[in-house]
């Protein structure tokens, strides 16, 4: 059997090697131009212990995720330390130009960063939930990322820190701003999504499995989607204003309206029906979402 372990990279220095690059500038911060960098590390997976943040033009045919694109405009991907690309995410077309920029965690110790970077949802975003720049967005990313390697470079002074961490913030706060409007722009990818998360909701809340398994977990409807939870929680909340959590606690009142209006059967048994050990638990989401115990709605329609 193959070796399917992650190559774990846990400094910058070990990049630059692995890619034939001369030594860095810096020990906890480096951008490598990837126009001609070499693919040959035969590498199949591999696992930073860093933050890594990539812009790529020149995709076709790139696969991220369970996608392939052809997308010849600025692309953008995040990873957090620990996040494990695969196969062809591992390589790097001929064609390909663009950026990576690697931060070790240690350069953000006891900086505004530190805890903060950890808000940016898209950090937990699969690879193919990359963010498509316009040529505008493009520049003002890229704007950013000459003047971290700029500082970098120059002499490192008691001020350089502060400097490459706020053009860092700043280029997060952009990504998210783009990311937003990336949801509300590719409405009709996005408006699949919702209806594939409606129809799988459906069929899981007509069959056995709410009965067998409660209610469906927010990992296990991304799954079946296909996407990060993180990125459908992201997406729900800009197009719907709810989290995923409560979209699926939406479809449990609906259908526990449903049962308690044209059944017969007591609170106790719809609770059962619906997935939950204990019909209390039943009675207070039920209440907590209505404003009425499952008892009062019944009787308000006798």
């Amino acid at each position: 059997m193959a070796n399917t372990r992650p190559y774990r990279i846990g400094s910058i220095s070990e990049i630059h090697r692995l890619m034939g690059l001369p030594k860095p500038h810096h020990p906890l911060i480096s951008i490598i131009d990837l126009e001609g960098l070499r693919n040959d590390t035969g590498i199949d997976a591999v696992m930073f212990d860093l933050y890594v943040i990539s812009m790529k033009r020149g995709c076709n045919g790139l696969l991220y995720g369970q996608q392939k694109y052809d997308f010849d405009e600025g692309l953008m991907a995040f990873l957090s330390p620990g996040q494990i690309l695969r196969g062809e995410e591992t390589g790097v077309p001929h064609n390909l130009r663009g950026w990576m920029l690697f931060i070790h965690p240690d350069f953000l110790w006891n900086t505004s960063l530190a805890g903060k970077i950890k808000k940016y949802e898209y950090f937990g975003y699969s690879t193919n939930e990359a963010l498509f720049l316009s040529e505008k967005e493009e520049t003002v990313i890229n704007d950013l990322i000459r003047n971290i390697k700029d500082e970098y470079n120059s002499n490192i002074d008691k001020f350089s820190q502060d400097i490459i961490v706020s053009n860092l913030e700043t280029m997060l706060n952009y990504a998210e701003r783009f990311y937003e409007r990336q949801f509300i722009t590719r409405k009709v990818t996005n408006h699949k999504i919702l209806n594939r998360l409606e129809e799988e909701l459906t069929d899981y809340f007509n069959n056995d499995e709410l009965l067998s398994k409660g209610l469906p977990s927010v990992q296990y409807i991304a799954g079946k989607l296909n996407i990060s939870s993180k990125y459908l929680s992201s997406l729900l909340k800009q197009l719907t204003g709810q989290t995923t959590q409560q979209v699926i606690h939406e479809k449990l009142i609906g259908k526990a309206k449903e049962k308690l209006s044209t059944t017969e059967l007591s609170v106790s048994e719809i609770a059962y029906q619906l997935g939950f050990e204990h019909p209390q638990s039943f009675n207070k989401l039920f209440k907590s979402k209505t404003n009425q115990s499952p008892l009062d709605f019944r009787q308000s329609f006798n």
